[in-house]
């Protein structure tokens, strides 16, 4: 089980373009880079990108990366990848509001570490501007575990903005919470739909709960 050894000020955070490049080589026994996506491409203490290749993604979003590894996938990307099979899509990426590897979401950084999300950031942008065309297919599905860090919630706006560049369509699965916040993946069944989410409508029930 993972626990972060420290806080992530104190590692060393790599540029996600150098990460993205050592992840293309084929180096790897326990998967293929043909069928997978995973940026850094080994475990550590932050994951930028975890999923499978296809032309036809579904990209969820969720607060922090947890176990998962291609081929050793946790409960809840099971779960992500059920639900993107069945709503069409041929694939699916995972992405996190923050980058930190944490089994319980309260054991993330007490404090913003900027670098980490600045490069989280680029991986972001990076993903959606592959799908650009087909206007990105993004899941939010982080549930109540916004609420944990107070900059959580500035990391998401700043996510929706680069996201509205590329004229990206929000969704959402499962019942909204009672404050407004998209249903986390993991106890969903595994022919549940997807609906339109408001995301304009939801940060402005952000920015009033500041």
């Amino acid at each position: 089980m993972h626990i972060p050894k420290s806080q992530s000020q104190l590692i060393e955070i790599k540029e996600f373009y150098e990460a993205l490049e050592e992840s293309k080589i084929q180096n790897h026994i326990e998967y293929s880079v043909e069928d997978w996506l995973y940026v850094p491409n080994h475990y550590g203490e932050y994951r930028y990108i975890l999923g499978t290749v296809g032309k036809n993604p579904l990209i969820c979003i969720g607060i922090n990366p947890s176990t998962a590894a291609p081929n050793d996938l946790d409960n809840t990307l099971k779960s992500v990848e059920r639900i993107a099979l069945h709503n069409g899509f041929d694939s699916f990426i995972m992405f996190n509001v923050y980058a930190q590897r944490a089994t319980k979401p309260d054991d993330m950084d007490d404090e913003l570490n900027m670098t980490l999300h600045r490069e989280n950031m680029k991986a972001f942008e990076y993903i959606l501007s592959l799908y650009e065309k087909e206007k990105p297919s993004v899941w939010a599905a982080w549930g109540t575990i916004v609420e944990m860090r107070p900059y959580l919630k500035d990391c998401l706006r700043e996510m929706v903005d680069i996201s509205m560049k590329y004229q990206s369509r929000w969704y959402s699965s499962g019942a909204i919470s009672k404050k407004g916040h998209p249903h986390h993946p993991l106890y969903l069944k595994k022919d549940s739909g997807l609906d339109e989410f408001d995301m304009e409508g939801y940060l402005e029930l952000l920015n009033r709960s500041k």
